[in-house]
């Protein structure tokens, strides 16, 4: 199976088998980053999002850990641009993330890494979907769908 796929609609499928792979490609987006971005993460539980954030947020420079903001909703990195990962999982809906200020880092100076979105009409959004591959024999692998962005593989 070929790593990386382009389709006639803007999607790009890669193929990662395993954490050196999905680096890789966190570096390639992030190398396309200049601040302003919003890259809404989705996939079910364990499919690799926050794996997917650390990544990013290596490639960006950012020397602190980077942890599931699932309990504190986001938590905020320096790198070579601010970092706000975002875990929208225990959020009921968008009121909720007005009330909680969410909405202002929005398209501030830095890249808004969401987990489980609840913002409506984001616009020009980058959109990463993973998905875990059941017939694989490796438990690592992973298929990202990845459109938005103007990747060069």
């Amino acid at each position: 199976m070929d790593k990386i796929v382009n389709d006639n609609r803007g999607i790009v499928e890669y193929y990662s088998h395993g954490l050196e792979d999905t680096a890789y490609l966190a570096q390639k987006i992030a190398e396309r980053l200049n601040g302003g971005e919003v890259i809404l993460l989705n996939g079910q539980l364990g499919a690799g999002k926050t794996t997917f954030t650390k990544c990013l947020a290596k490639s960006l420079g950012v020397k602190d850990t980077v942890t599931s903001p699932t309990f504190a909703f986001m938590k905020e990195y320096s790198g070579r641009l601010p970092l706000y990962h975002f875990d929208l999982y225990r959020v009921a809906d968008e009121d909720e993330l007005y009330e909680l200020g969410l909405n202002e880092y929005l398209y501030m100076d830095g890249v808004c890494v969401i987990e489980w979105n609840k913002f409506e009409g984001v616009p020009d959004p980058i959109i990463i979907d993973v998905s875990t591959l059941d017939d694989s024999d490796n438990d690592c692998d992973r298929l990202f769908k990845v459109q938005g962005i103007d990747l060069n593989l």
